[in-house]
C-alpha cells in the first residue's frame, strides 16, 4: 500500500473536481461510506476462507468487488447511474433478508441510513474507488492503518468546523483501558463512543489477556456496547468494529444516551465497565436537560454524561472518564455531581495530563478520573503526568506515547487491598475526603510536592535573588541617568 496520507490526500483532491462535493464535511462523508463497503468486503472474503458456509449479508450485485473491484470496471455514467439508482436504494431499504445474514443486514441499512452519494461525476468516482481498492484490509499492515485512517477524517472533521469531535490519543485510550482491565465476561460500554477507540482498544485487551478461543472471542463481541449520535462517526465505529473482529455490531447504536430519562434507566441497562471520553464544551439541544432530576438539571453535556455513567455502573462497576479542568474547579451541578462521585462511589485516582494532550483539536487541560461504585471514597489519589524529559509540548509529530504512562502502571496497586503499595512521589499525592468537604468539593489541586520544590529550593532562591538584585541595579542606573539628564538640562 502506498502512503496513507497521500492517498487520504489523493481522494480528497479528486473530489475536490467533482461539482457535486461542496466541502470538507461532505468529501469526508462520501469517503467513509466507501471505506465501509470496502473493509466490509475484505472482511467478507476472510470469512469465506474460514467458513465453507458463509453467505453474505448483501446480494452479489451490490458487494465492492462486483461493482468496484475491477481497476478498469464499471464507469463513468454507467457507475454513476448504478450507485444513485441502485446501490443506495437498496442499502436504505427496509431489510426483508430472514436468517442469520439479517442482523448484519439491519446495521448495514443503518449505516447507511443517514449516508449520501455526493458526486457526480461517475469518472470521478472511479478515480476514487481504485485509490481505495490500494488498501487491502486482510493484510496486517494495511489492518491497522484504519487507526491513521480516522485520525486523518477526525483532523478533517475539525477543520471543517465539526466542533467536539476529538480523537482521543490511543496513548490514553490504552492507559485507561490497562488500568480497568475488563475480564472477557465484563460489558464494555462507551456512551459517547465516537469512532470507537476506547471500544476497539477494549477488544484488543481482551484478545491479548482472556480470548483464548474461538467460543472465547464470540462471547467478547457481546461484551462490547456504545452509542454514538452524530452519524459519520457512528458509521467510521462500525467500520472499526468489523475491522476488529466484530462482524456484527448490533450493540453499536446510533442514538443519544442523554435523551433517554434518567429514572428510565434500570439493572438491565447496568454494566460492569464504563470508558470515555465524552463531549465536553458542548451543550446539549433544548429539553434533553428534562430528562434528570431537578438538582442534575444542566446543559452542559459532559455534566450530564457523568450522571448517566454513575447510574449506569453495576455494584463495584469500574469508570474511567476523561474530563477537563472545569469539572473540577466548577460549582453548581458539577459540585452536585463531584459529591456523588465521593459518597456513591470510591473515587481513588485522579490523573492529571499535561497541556497538548489533544492536540491539534483543543488544548484544553484535561484529566482521567477512575472510580468504582458502590462504596464510599475515603482518599483520593492524585497523579500529576509530566512530560517527558526533553518535551515542552505535544503536536501532531511528537504526540503522546504508552510508553510515558508506565511510571504509573508501577505505582498503582491493587484497588482489593486499598492501594496499600501506592506512595506519595514527587507526581503522587493523597488527599482526604473530609479535605474536599471544606473545599466545597473542588478538586482542582494543585501538587504539593512542586510547589514544595518552587518554594524551598535553595539553587532555585539563589538564582531568584540574584535576579531580582539585577533588575534592582537597572532600575538604579536607569534612574541615575534620568536624574542626571534632568539636572544637566536644568542649568542655565
Amino acid at each position: 500500500m502506498g502512503d496513507l496520507t497521500s492517498i487520504i490526500k489523493a481522494i480528497q483532491d479528486i473530489m475536490r473536481k467533482d461539482v457535486g462535493v461542496d466541502g470538507d464535511a461532505q468529501r469526508i462523508g462520501q469517503m467513509v461510506w466507501m471505506f465501509f463497503l470496502k473493509i466490509l468486503d475484505d472482511r467478507e472474503q476472510e470469512l469465506e476462507l474460514i467458513d465453507d458456509d458463509f453467505v453474505s449479508a448483501l446480494p452479489d450485485h451490490l458487494r465492492w468487488r462486483n461493482w468496484a473491484g475491477e481497476r478498469e470496471g464499471l464507469t463513468g455514467e454507467g457507475l454513476f447511474d448504478f450507485v444513485q439508482d441502485t446501490l443506495f436504494p437498496k442499502l436504505k431499504a427496509p431489510v426483508k433478508t430472514q436468517g442469520p445474514q439479517r442482523e448484519q443486514a439491519l446495521i448495514i441499512q443503518r449505516v447507511f441510513e443517514n449516508a449520501y452519494n455526493y458526486m457526480k461525476s461517475g469518472t470521478l468516482l472511479r478515480q476514487v474507488i481504485n485509490k481505495i481498492n490500494e488498501v487491502d484490509f486482510n493484510n496486517r499492515e494495511d489492518w491497522h492503518t484504519f487507526g491513521g485512517i480516522y485520525e486523518q477524517i477526525l483532523r478533517d472533521l475539525q477543520s471543517a468546523g465539526n466542533a467536539g469531535e476529538f480523537y482521543t490519543p490511543r496513548a490514553v485510550t490504552r492507559f485507561i483501558v490497562n488500568r480497568v482491565d475488563p475480564k472477557l465476561d465484563e460489558v464494555v460500554f462507551d456512551p459517547a463512543c465516537g469512532t470507537g477507540g476506547f471500544l476497539t482498544c477494549a477488544i484488543d485487551h481482551k484478545k491479548e489477556h482472556y480470548a483464548k478461543t474461538s467460543k472465547d472471542r464470540q462471547q467478547l463481541a457481546k461484551t462490547i456496547k456504545g452509542v454514538e449520535k452524530k452519524p459519520l462517526p457512528y458509521m467510521l465505529c462500525m467500520t472499526n468494529m468489523i475491522l476488529h473482529g466484530i462482524d456484527s455490531p448490533s450493540n453499536i447504536r446510533l442514538d443519544n444516551t442523554l435523551a433517554k430519562p434518567y429514572r428510565d434507566y434500570g439493572d438491565k441497562d447496568r454494566v460492569h465497565c464504563i470508558i470515555t471520553n465524552p463531549p465536553f464544551g458542548g451543550i446539549e439541544e433544548d429539553g434533553i436537560e428534562q430528562n434528570f432530576p431537578a438538582g442534575l438539571r444542566t446543559r452542559e453535556t459532559a455534566d450530564l454524561f457523568i450522571a448517566v455513567i454513575i447510574k449506569l455502573l453495576k455494584k463495584h462497576g469500574r469508570a474511567a472518564v476523561v474530563l477537563p479542568d472545569g469539572f473540577l474547579f466548577g460549582e453548581g451541578t458539577k459540585t452536585r455531581l463531584k459529591e456523588s462521585l465521593l459518597t456513591e462511589c470510591n473515587l481513588h485516582t485522579i490523573v492529571r495530563l499535561p497541556n497538548g494532550v489533544f492536540n491539534p483539536y483543543t488544548g484544553i487541560k484535561t484529566n482521567i478520573l477512575f472510580f468504582t461504585k458502590g462504596e464510599p471514597t475515603t482518599d483520593v489519589w492524585f497523579y500529576e503526568h509530566p512530560y517527558p524529559e526533553g518535551v515542552k509540548n505535544y503536536n501532531k509529530s511528537k504526540p503522546m506515547q504508552f510508553a510515558e504512562f508506565q511510571p504509573e502502571i508501577d505505582w498503582w496497586g491493587d484497588e482489593a487491598d486499598g492501594f496499600k503499595a501506592r506512595k506519595e512521589t514527587n507526581q503522587a499525592w493523597k488527599r482526604s475526603v473530609e479535605y474536599f468537604e471544606q473545599r466545597g468539593f473542588n478538586f482542582d489541586d494543585k501538587n504539593p510536592f512542586e510547589a514544595a520544590k518552587a518554594d524551598h529550593d535553595p539553587d532555585k532562591l539563589l538564582k531568584d535573588y540574584q535576579e531580582a538584585q539585577d533588575d534592582i541595579q537597572k532600575l538604579r542606573d536607569q534612574l541615575k541617568s534620568i536624574l542626571s539628564d534632568a539636572l544637566n538640562g536644568a542649568r542655565p
